[in-house]
Protein backbone atom coordinates (compact mmCIF):
# COMPACT_ATOMS: atom_id res chain seq x y z
CA UNK A 1 0.00 0.00 0.00
CA UNK A 2 1.31 3.41 -1.00
CA UNK A 3 1.80 5.87 1.90
CA UNK A 4 -0.51 8.89 1.97
CA UNK A 5 0.65 12.32 0.90
CA UNK A 6 0.36 13.42 4.54
CA UNK A 7 2.68 10.64 5.67
CA UNK A 8 5.19 11.52 2.96
CA UNK A 9 5.10 15.21 3.94
CA UNK A 10 5.86 14.20 7.54
CA UNK A 11 8.63 11.90 6.32
CA UNK A 12 10.33 14.70 4.39
CA UNK A 13 9.87 17.10 7.30
CA UNK A 14 11.69 14.61 9.53
CA UNK A 15 14.48 14.43 6.97
CA UNK A 16 14.71 18.22 6.92
CA UNK A 17 15.22 18.12 10.68
CA UNK A 18 17.84 15.37 10.45
CA UNK A 19 19.80 17.17 7.75
CA UNK A 20 19.59 20.40 9.75
CA UNK A 21 21.01 18.64 12.81
CA UNK A 22 23.97 17.41 10.73
CA UNK A 23 24.67 20.93 9.48
CA UNK A 24 24.08 22.61 12.87
CA UNK A 25 25.92 20.18 15.13
CA UNK A 26 29.02 22.41 15.00
CA UNK A 27 26.84 25.44 15.90
CA UNK A 28 27.10 26.97 12.42
CA UNK A 29 25.09 26.16 9.30
CA UNK A 30 27.37 27.10 6.42
CA UNK A 31 26.28 28.28 2.96
CA UNK A 32 28.19 25.34 1.45
CA UNK A 33 26.09 22.90 3.48
CA UNK A 34 22.86 24.57 2.37
CA UNK A 35 23.96 24.56 -1.28
CA UNK A 36 24.89 20.87 -1.12
CA UNK A 37 21.54 19.95 0.42
CA UNK A 38 19.60 21.90 -2.22
CA UNK A 39 21.59 20.23 -4.98
CA UNK A 40 20.86 16.74 -3.61
CA UNK A 41 17.16 17.53 -3.13
CA UNK A 42 16.87 18.49 -6.80
CA UNK A 43 18.98 15.64 -8.13
CA UNK A 44 17.96 12.76 -5.84
CA UNK A 45 14.91 13.44 -3.65
CA UNK A 46 12.50 15.22 -6.04
CA UNK A 47 12.56 12.43 -8.69
CA UNK A 48 12.19 9.70 -6.04
CA UNK A 49 8.39 9.53 -5.83
CA UNK A 50 5.30 11.55 -6.67
CA UNK A 51 3.63 12.64 -3.43
CA UNK A 52 2.66 16.27 -2.98
CA UNK A 53 1.89 18.67 -0.15
CA UNK A 54 -1.29 20.66 0.48
CA UNK A 55 -0.11 23.35 -1.97
CA UNK A 56 0.46 20.87 -4.81
CA UNK A 57 4.26 21.01 -4.58
CA UNK A 58 6.43 17.91 -4.53
CA UNK A 59 6.58 16.70 -0.92
CA UNK A 60 10.36 16.40 -1.06
CA UNK A 61 10.57 20.20 -0.95
CA UNK A 62 9.56 19.85 2.71
CA UNK A 63 13.17 18.86 3.39
CA UNK A 64 14.34 22.27 2.24
CA UNK A 65 11.44 24.19 3.80
CA UNK A 66 11.97 22.67 7.25
CA UNK A 67 15.76 22.93 7.01
CA UNK A 68 15.54 26.63 6.09
CA UNK A 69 13.02 27.37 8.86
CA UNK A 70 15.16 25.64 11.48
CA UNK A 71 18.26 27.48 10.26
CA UNK A 72 16.55 30.87 10.36
CA UNK A 73 15.28 30.21 13.87
CA UNK A 74 18.51 28.62 15.16
CA UNK A 75 16.55 25.64 16.41
CA UNK A 76 17.92 23.43 19.19
CA UNK A 77 18.63 20.09 17.54
CA UNK A 78 18.87 17.92 20.69
CA UNK A 79 15.39 16.40 20.27
CA UNK A 80 15.70 15.70 16.54
CA UNK A 81 17.36 12.26 16.76
CA UNK A 82 14.93 10.90 19.40
CA UNK A 83 11.96 12.20 17.37
CA UNK A 84 13.36 10.65 14.20
CA UNK A 85 13.79 7.32 15.99
CA UNK A 86 10.11 7.35 16.97
CA UNK A 87 9.04 8.26 13.44
CA UNK A 88 11.21 5.44 12.07
CA UNK A 89 9.57 2.95 14.43
CA UNK A 90 6.07 4.10 13.43
CA UNK A 91 6.78 4.10 9.67
CA UNK A 92 9.22 1.24 9.09
CA UNK A 93 7.95 0.53 5.58
CA UNK A 94 9.18 3.92 4.36
CA UNK A 95 12.75 3.06 5.26
CA UNK A 96 13.81 0.74 2.48
CA UNK A 97 17.51 -0.04 1.99
CA UNK A 98 17.55 2.40 -0.95
CA UNK A 99 15.98 5.22 1.08
CA UNK A 100 18.30 4.56 4.02
CA UNK A 101 21.30 4.73 1.69
CA UNK A 102 20.07 8.03 0.24
CA UNK A 103 19.51 9.48 3.73
CA UNK A 104 23.07 8.58 4.72
CA UNK A 105 24.46 9.81 1.39
CA UNK A 106 22.74 13.16 1.92
CA UNK A 107 23.94 13.43 5.53
CA UNK A 108 27.51 12.61 4.48
CA UNK A 109 27.41 15.17 1.66
CA UNK A 110 26.22 17.90 4.03
CA UNK A 111 28.92 17.00 6.55
CA UNK A 112 31.67 17.05 3.92
CA UNK A 113 30.46 20.24 2.19
CA UNK A 114 32.55 22.53 4.38
CA UNK A 115 36.14 21.43 5.11
CA UNK A 116 35.36 17.76 5.60
CA UNK A 117 33.44 15.85 8.25
CA UNK A 118 34.20 16.81 11.86
CA UNK A 119 33.94 14.59 14.94
CA UNK A 120 30.50 15.85 16.01
CA UNK A 121 29.10 15.22 12.52
CA UNK A 122 30.68 11.77 12.47
CA UNK A 123 29.02 10.87 15.80
CA UNK A 124 25.62 12.16 14.65
CA UNK A 125 25.83 10.26 11.35
CA UNK A 126 26.76 7.11 13.28
CA UNK A 127 23.66 7.55 15.46
CA UNK A 128 21.56 8.06 12.35
CA UNK A 129 23.03 4.94 10.76
CA UNK A 130 22.17 2.92 13.89
CA UNK A 131 18.55 4.08 13.76
CA UNK A 132 18.28 3.32 10.05
CA UNK A 133 19.74 -0.14 10.51
CA UNK A 134 17.20 -0.76 13.28
CA UNK A 135 19.95 -1.37 15.86
CA UNK A 136 18.76 0.96 18.61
Amino acid sequence: MKPSNTTMVRFYQQLGKIFYSIAAVDNTVRPEEIAELKKIIQREWIPLESSFDQFGSDSAYQIEIVFDWLTENQWDYDQIIPDFKIFREEHERLFTPEINALILKTAEAIAKAFSGKNKAEHVLISQLNFILEDQY
